[in-house]
């Protein structure tokens, strides 16, 4: 008889203990981390023991030494840059993919993580209102799936051009220019990177970070061929989106491959009060978004959408004589990401959306942004704050003033705790940058947001929490 439950029992129940406590200190614990990266490495063993250890102790000892160091990102008054939390049936969904151990890029060998994968990704081309023909790839996170959808086109493009790309590689190749809006995502300008493509060419925007279809339509004209045009559904500091129909329109004219960068923003097309704001993304080629934000799954979890599977597999695909291929319908699940090994991250999303269904997927986004515009006309009560934003989804930018003072503010925020949000720069100016990204945030989060700021302003001499 195999001893395997026995094996794993002590350790899972020990797992479960410490991830409840913490799961119940963080409505009421200080949001940020009460220890330093150095200080938790100074409680950690210096030398790797010579001897095995029971591995209930280990789960003991790992929750002890990490706790005073982990930031409440569930907490529904964090935030910082923009993470989301984590919904009950993701969470315990995350949990069975761990048990199940199952290497989620062969439909053969995995067949039910691919199904229920696949099942996952025709929900969100439904809610999302993309077309049901495009393929879902499930990656780490929105860079990655930029990553995705910015090979493709290439993939694409080079096809267009009659040049073998993966025969010859890019030496030599047509050249592809990549058009992108002045404030666009840093993780564009990797995904180039990582593809060989090189700077995109910046294209103006508006005060709210939008792309101006007209200096997108002069900058093409100035460098004609092959192109990529990557617009952006969701500003990073003001959650604007760019106007996706006319800039879809002057890149079509052109031949050129959309892209659209939704890493959060994407999210907004699920509501039928917030669609309208970016009308016309349906029309793009390739889109991503992560699943870790605005749906709020756990870590590791991004989806890449492309509208020309062939595209996507071509740039992905392997052929191996070990590889027991699916010849037929959506395909395995590693020929639409850069990974042949990974685990079943998609099962978590089908979790999440199965626990909300489409109600309850609108009606979380929606509260978000409500959530953002109460934040926003709170902070605009206190005197000396300034929102510098249109608050048009989840995204809230602050200023107290000067850089100097916007900085000592933001700074006696995080040392108390109460709440965390990140300093950035926007437009020249220093900034608090508040993104509403937690399914949990409540009226009274926002409340107690609002306070923890006027503390702040009012503040001369905090003292960390």
């Amino acid at each position: 008889m195999s001893a395997l439950p026995e094996a794993y029992g002590a350790a899972l129940e020990r797992a479960m203990v410490h991830a409840t406590n913490w799961l119940a200190s963080v409505p009421t614990r200080s949001v940020r981390p009460q220890s330093d990266a150095d200080q938790v490495a100074a409680s950690i063993l210096p030398r790797l023991p010579d001897e095995p250890a029971d591995a209930a102790a280990v789960v003991d000892e790992l929750a002890a030494l990490a706790e005073p160091g982990l930031m409440a990102i569930q907490s529904g008054r964090f935030y910082g840059w923009v993470m989301g939390g984590t919904l009950p049936a993701a969470m315990a969904a995350d949990w069975l993919v761990s048990a199940w151990d199952q290497n989620a890029g062969l439909c053969f060998a995995t067949p039910a993580a691919a199904a229920i994968e696949e099942s996952a990704a025709d929900w969100l081309l439904d809610l999302l209102h993309l077309p049901a023909t495009s393929d879902v790839g499930f990656t780490t996170g929105a860079t990655t799936a930029n990553f995705v959808g910015l090979a493709a086109g290439r993939q694409h493009l080079m096809d267009e051009a009659g040049w073998d790309l993966e025969g010859l590689g890019l030496s030599g190749a047509p050249r592809i220019t990549v058009f992108a809006g002045r404030e666009r995502h840093a993780a564009v300008d990797l995904a180039l990177r990582y593809l060989g493509l090189g700077t995109c060419v910046p294209v103006e925007a508006d005060r709210e970070g939008r792309i101006l279809p007209d200096a997108l339509d002069d900058a093409m004209g100035e460098q004609p061929g092959p192109a990529i045009v990557c617009l952006q559904a969701g500003n990073l500091h003001s959650g604007a989106f760019d106007p996706m129909a006319d800039s879809i329109g002057v890149a079509r004219d052109r031949g050129a491959w959309v892209h659209v960068d939704g890493a959060f923003g994407l999210w907004a097309a699920a509501s039928p009060k917030l669609r309208e704001r970016l009308a016309g993304v349906e029309l793009a080629d390739s889109w991503a978004t992560d699943a870790h934000k605005t749906l709020n799954v756990p870590y590791d979890c991004g989806l890449a959408i492309v509208a020309r599977p062939e595209a996507m597999r071509r740039a992905f695909s392997v052929h191996t004589s070990y590889l027991i291929a699916t010849d037929a319908g959506p395909g395995d699940p590693f020929e639409k990401v850069p990974e042949m090994s990974r685990r079943a991250r998609g099962i978590p999303v089908w979790a999440a959306l199965r626990q909300l269904g489409r109600n309850g997927v609108i009606d979380m986004v929606e509260r978000l942004a409500e959530n953002a515009r109460a934040l926003a006309d709170g902070l605009s009560s206190i005197p000396g704050v300034e929102v510098l934003n249109d608050v048009v989804f989840t995204q809230v930018s602050v200023s107290f003033g000067s850089d100097e003072r916007t900085r000592r503010i933001t700074q006696r925020l995080m040392a108390e705790g109460a709440v965390w949000m990140s300093g950035s720069s926007w437009q020249g100016r220093d900034i608090l940058r508040i993104s509403v990204s937690n399914w949990s945030t409540d009226d009274a989060d926002v409340a107690a947001s609002v306070e923890a700021v006027r503390r702040a302003v009012g503040s001369r001499n905090p003292k960390p929490s």
